[in-house]
């Protein structure tokens, strides 16, 4: 069976990681992410946007999401890839806040020298979709698709 999503794409590709709560782990991270870089994207651009994408989702739940949690605990990330686009989707535990409202209160990228709300800026520039919701079971999703 051939999976579809809203889109009407296939699902050419499916996988799943769990971390724990560790600034170390984003090298064991990425190395994951690149296995499912076969066969490559077709613009090499796209996929460095991908990794980039989800660096900064992974340290911004790491560093604000997760601030006064136990390293214990879990960060899950699921990445889909469709015949067109990646789905990236991080799923933490913190208190939940509103993505749009936020990226109101941030300065834009050329104007912000600080390092406060840089990598939400750049992944609101890269993503063709960016979203950040509560789900049922108290957790948080950070969905990130970026179409090639």
């Amino acid at each position: 069976m051939t999976l579809i999503n809203f889109d009407g794409q296939k699902v050419l590709k499916k996988t799943s990681l769990k971390v724990n709560t560790d600034p170390d782990t984003s090298e064991q991270l990425l190395s994951w992410f690149e296995e499912f870089n076969h066969p490559p994207l077709p613009d090499i651009t796209v996929w460095w946007q991908c990794q980039t994408v989800l660096k900064e989702g992974f340290d911004n739940v790491v560093e604000y999401a997760h601030q006064h949690l136990p390293r214990e605990t879990p960060i899950e990330i699921e990445v889909i890839r469709f015949t067109q686009a990646i789905e990236i989707r991080i799923w933490d535990y913190g208190a939940p806040f509103d993505l749009a409202q936020k990226l109101e209160e941030v300065p834009r990228l050329e104007d912000n020298d600080e390092d406060h709300g840089r990598g939400l800026r750049i992944m609101q520039r890269i993503a063709d979709y960016l979203s950040y919701d509560r789900t049922d079971d108290n957790r948080n999703c950070l969905l990130i698709v970026k179409k090639y």
